[in-house]
């Protein structure tokens, strides 16, 4: 049996275990300690971890939370499973935990989320839990560093 919670505090063991989580999701990624804690500490962001029965993390999902003049939007970000644990619908677990979640804590908002159209799985999970494309153009720009 999994467990999933929010994560505030982050242990040594939790911030290593994120961190590969990280890597299997994007192993380009540049995820450091200090930006894993700032996630978890945020008052607009809401860090979330499964665990399996020995309180490994096993899989992560984060909600980022925006309000704007046309409303509340939620950004579902960097939802993983461990690569050994996959095909056990945990990923579905997760995403229901975050819906739920939004619901109980955070409406009226609107959820959204981007998955690359080679997620095959992961995309036709995001149907089925109710999410409906959107005809949009996303865009990025890195500033900083």
């Amino acid at each position: 049996m999994v467990k999933i919670e929010e994560i505030v505090e982050l242990s040594d063991s939790q911030v290593d275990e994120l961190l590969v989580l990280m890597n299997e999701l994007s192993p380009r990624t540049h995820m450091d300690v200090s930006q894993l804690r700032r996630v978890a500490q945020s008052s607009s962001s809401h860090l979330f971890a499964m665990m399996n029965t020995e309180g490994h993390v096993i899989g992560t999902a984060s909600l980022c939370v925006c309000d704007s003049p046309t409303g509340r939007k939620i950004h579902v970000e960097d939802v993983v499973v461990l690569s050994s644990y996959r095909g056990q619908g945990l990923g579905r677990s997760l995403m229901e935990h975050l819906i739920n979640f939004v619901r109980r804590e955070l409406t009226p908002s609107d959820l959204y989320l981007t998955s690359k159209p080679s997620r095959v799985a992961a995309n036709e999970l995001y149907k089925a839990l109710g999410f409906q494309q959107k005809e949009t153009n996303v865009y990025k720009m890195h500033v900083g560093e």
